[in-house]
């Protein structure tokens, strides 16, 4: 299955929070539209008359979840889904503290999650699936550590593992970026998620692959056990050396190291925009170097070319001669 795309599609998956100024009850109307409920066994869903149909729908999906990758099948629960039908509705559910290019937020303290319906892409469409995915697995995850705080990189990855995986073709550009110095640690993601669009891309890139790589040789197995060791001991950093024998800057280490060896140059020049860039950068280099070489041959033919007016024809003036310096 394809993982979520971000940019190609104009979507990106949505930034966890608990969130300042976030409603602590669905109001019974945003942007002056009332707003109704749907019940269902694990949610209920919020929606503007108009949405209605939609509403149906994404109770159907939600309500029919299979269970996330590595935790109880009972998680979540008691979700509250809602369906924003403006940019206004949006922003007066979440405080306005979300960047203008997210799909959807999940607020695991109030086990919620708010999606668009107004903008481009279907909520009911492939991304618009998996963004519901991505946020229901973020307040699973939440809710079967029973609030206990997760680093970000691995929040945010555990949410793209969970609702398609990493998405191997990009690796190129994790490649790209190491090789540069321009990937943040994973322990920066921490302090500050990217508001930038573009900074933002890259932390999930870098989230998802970093997860895939730490779940590739133990799959669900591993990870429930270190979940449940994650809850029982109360720290991340214990439970991820006693599961994994390695500490998570040690993992970091070794996730870069498998970059740079799986997603190697030429994977990167296979990628088609950076082949063609490669070869109009090339292309671009020759011409210069052609230019230069034939500005310096130029340069050496009329070095060795006569004068139009050699000095000795005009040695002693025109003295005697013609204005043409020819003897009359």
């Amino acid at each position: 299955m394809r993982p979520c795309s971000l940019l190609a599609v104009g979507v990106i998956a949505a930034i966890l929070c608990p969130l300042s100024g976030a409603a602590q009850e669905i109001p019974d109307s945003l942007d002056g539209e009332p707003y109704s409920r749907l019940t269902g066994a694990r949610v209920d869903v919020y929606h503007a008359r108009l949405d209605s149909l939609i509403a149906r729908e994404v109770l159907r999906f939600l309500d029919t979840q299979i269970p996330l990758p590595g935790l109880s099948d009972s998680v979540p629960d008691g979700v509250r889904a809602v369906l924003a039908h403006t940019p206004e509705a949006f922003d007066e559910l979440t405080g306005g503290a979300v960047p203008e290019w997210r799909a959807g937020v999940a607020v695991p303290h109030l086990q919620m999650l708010v999606v668009p319906t107004h903008e481009a892409g279907s909520v009911l469409g492939p991304e618009g699936r998996r963004t519901l995915r991505h946020e229901w697995a973020h307040l699973g995850l939440s809710s079967e550590l029973g609030g206990l705080r997760a680093p970000r990189w691995f929040n945010e990855g555990y949410a793209q593992w969970a609702s398609g995986g990493f998405d191997a073709s990009r690796g190129w550009r994790l490649r790209v970026l190491l090789a540069l110095g321009r990937a943040p640690p994973m322990d920066s993601l921490e302090l500050r998620w990217p508001s930038d669009r573009s900074q933002a891309e890259v932390a999930y890139l870098l989230s998802a692959s970093a997860i895939t790589y730490l779940l590739e040789g133990s799959g669900e197995r591993g990870l429930a056990i270190f979940v449940e060791r994650w809850r029982s001991l109360r720290s991340f950093e214990t439970a991820f050396r006693v599961t994994f024998g390695v500490t998570s800057s040690q993992f970091e280490e070794d996730w870069k190291k498998h970059v740079k060896d799986r997603y190697g140059w030429l994977l990167m020049l296979s990628h088609s925009a950076v082949f063609w860039m490669f070869l109009a950068l090339l292309l671009l280099f020759m011409v210069r170097v052609r230019k230069g070489r034939d500005r310096e041959q130029l340069a050496r033919l009329r070095a060795g070319e006569l004068p139009d007016r050699p000095a000795f024809w005009t040695e002693d003036g025109d003295e005697g001669g013609s204005e043409d310096g020819i003897p009359g």
